[in-house]
């Protein structure tokens, strides 16, 4: 057996910033070669960030990420980190074949490079190009069909992207039949709940498929929908775990490993593998050190627990608030805050991402707002320390209706309007996000005013069906040693829109409980009338609120991204036409 410390650094790079992402690389490179690591591994993509979407399709910011590889790996030579392996991913596209119709324009590869004395001494890029949810590489990236098995230190290690890991056959395959010691897999993997047990599964699985340990370093922050949450971990050849970092937080994650020592017989050269998904995959070995290491003492270890699961989707709402505000230049945000408990919530997710000092809120109160609505938005600034400006709105609204004839609907959604139209003001005269507070559920049965209590920038709970608001809120509220932040009056009163006498959410919609469940199965899980019905759902409830959630599309449309945290949010993972007279009941 061979021994080997590898570096796993679970960061957060800047889509675009390639020059600010190549620093991460270096202060990141110097802390692991100030750890002893032996290799160092940055994440998917980490040089242009991840995903770039249709900038893979310009030439120009595909030549900047390979100038930049180059740039970086001079800039770690010249600062005394040449020795220092590095397998880093990037940008690349295909030369070696021509263009042809229907591939993406440029030939653009989602690719890996392993930085040595000043070069990229191997590359390849990801074989299998995931089409589903989020992911549209097929429109972005054509296929990689090399895979890299470096010796270092006397040990064979192989280096494959994301979604080559989930796929059966191809580089996993390969790596088996190469023969290599260790596999190390970069990603981009996007959170969703309990996605980490999955994908610790998955990697127990595919350890014993390709007969060697698995080291697993996936991207932490927020990139506009998605959240990563890091989570790295190693597991041995068997699939038993060995160490894992913490979710949610950059980490460099340094381990001792000891591994099979390479057959001296394989030795450099390129060598085609069948990859039994039916194509033909390339093993190319390289030699930077052959000998192993002298015997040394290794660290113990570190496994972190993994969070709950309100913890989890807590710490992922909180970090894609942070990152979009921060990535895109913001020092504050601004909301309505009504008494209710989107709102509330909203505003506590604020305060943790940014600090109270940058949330602004707004008391907006109408003619039909309960003083204990005014009361709890009070009490709730008060224990937060947030910044609030209270502005009644009922003469504003009444210089409407003076000149409008409104009633009903019309009459409601006006009031939703004018909060909005000074939220924006505000956020316009003092450069302050405005933070939409909509939930999953309001969302999906367009239970929200467009251009009004919709109109924002970034809408933090977006993806969080209302029954699991009322969940967080009471867990936020567990984690405060002293006073929650969030009054007890709020999380357990009924909710209500009060844009009208007496209006109770349950007046429009069913209980949320049994909402959330029916739209669980048919946003979720693509169930239709018939399914749903079969599935325990009233039958009556089941046609009133498919017709809600078809009718409200154009809304979702043009709803502000917000944090994913479910299998399918509404953004990027459902998509339907808004134009469609295809109707379930």
């Amino acid at each position: 057996m061979a021994q080997l410390r590898i570096a796993l650094v679970q960061a957060d790079p800047t889509v675009g910033d390639l020059t600010g992402n190549a620093d991460l690389v270096l202060s990141w490179s110097r802390r692991a070669a100030d750890a002893g690591a032996h290799i160092v591994v940055f994440p998917e993509m980490f040089l242009t960030g991840y995903p770039v979407e249709d900038l893979v399709l310009r030439k120009s910011f595909v030549d900047a990420s390979m100038d930049q590889l180059d740039t970086t790996a001079r800039r770690l030579a010249d600062a005394g980190l040449g020795r220092l392996p590095v397998i880093l991913g990037y940008l690349n596209r295909r030369t070696d074949v021509a263009a042809r119709f229907g591939q993406p324009a440029g030939m653009p590869l989602n690719a890996l490079a392993w930085l040595h004395a000043g070069t990229a001494v191997a590359k390849s890029a990801k074989h299998h190009l995931p089409n589903y949810g989020v992911f549209d590489e097929f429109r972005y990236f054509v296929r990689g069909d090399r895979l890299p098995v470096v010796r270092l230190h006397g040990i064979d290690v192989a280096a494959i992207i994301c979604e080559d890991l989930w796929q059966d056959g191809g580089p996993v395959t390969v790596t088996r039949d190469a023969r290599a010691g260790l596999l190390v897999v970069i990603n981009g993997s996007p959170y969703e709940r309990s996605k980490d047990d999955a994908r610790l599964e998955l990697c127990a699985r595919r350890a014993r498929e390709a007969g060697c340990a698995l080291a697993f370093v996936n991207m932490v922050g927020g990139q506009d929908e998605l959240v990563f949450d890091g989570g790295s971990f190693v597991v041995d050849a068997s699939g038993e775990l060995i160490a894992r970092a913490p979710q949610f937080t950059e980490e460099l994650m340094v381990v001792d490993l000891e591994l099979p020592a390479a057959d001296p017989a394989l030795g450099p050269g390129e060598t085609p593998f069948d990859a039994h998904d039916g194509t033909t995959i390339t093993v190319d070995r390289r030699v930077l050190s052959p000998a192993p290491l002298p015997a040394y003492e290794p660290t113990p270890p570190v496994r972190a627990p993994l969070l709950d699961d309100c913890a989890e989707v807590y710490a992922a709402l909180v970090l894609g608030v942070r990152d979009y505000v921060r990535k895109n230049g913001f020092r504050s945000v601004i909301l309505g805050l009504s008494g209710g408990i989107d709102s509330a919530l909203t505003a506590t997710i604020a305060a943790d991402a940014i600090g109270p000092e940058n949330v602004n809120v707004m008391l907006l109160p109408s003619r039909y707002s309960s003083e204990h609505s005014v009361t709890d938005a009070e009490e709730l600034v008060k224990r937060q320390g947030l910044t609030a400006l209270t502005v009644p709105i009922h003469d504003i609204v009444d210089a409407f209706e003076a000149e409008l004839d409104l009633a009903g609907l019309a009459a409601e959604n006006l009031q939703a309007r004018v909060r909005a139209n000074i939220w924006m003001a505000l956020s316009n005269q003092h450069g302050h996000l405005v933070l939409t507070c909509g939930n999953k559920s309001e969302l999906a049965t367009g239970y929200s005013t467009l251009y009004g209590d919709s109109a924002g920038g970034f809408g933090p709970i977006k993806d969080v069906p209302k029954s699991m608001v009322w969940e967080l809120a009471r867990w936020r509220n567990a984690q405060s040693a002293q006073r929650p932040p969030i009054p007890r009056h709020i999380i357990d009163k009924p909710p209500s829109a009060e844009l009208s006498p007496g209006q109770l959410d349950t007046d429009s919609l069913p209980e949320y409980d049994v909402l959330d469940a029916l739209l669980d199965d048919y946003v979720e899980n693509d169930m239709g009338k018939d399914a749903l019905i079969a599935a325990g759902h009233d039958a009556g409830l089941v046609e009133r609120v498919i017709r809600l959630v078809d009718k409200a599309e154009y809304k979702r449309r043009q709803y502000p991204p917000g944090p994913k945290i479910t299998p399918k949010n509404f953004g990027r993972d459902r998509r339907l036409p808004i134009t469609n007279r295809w109707r379930e009941t």
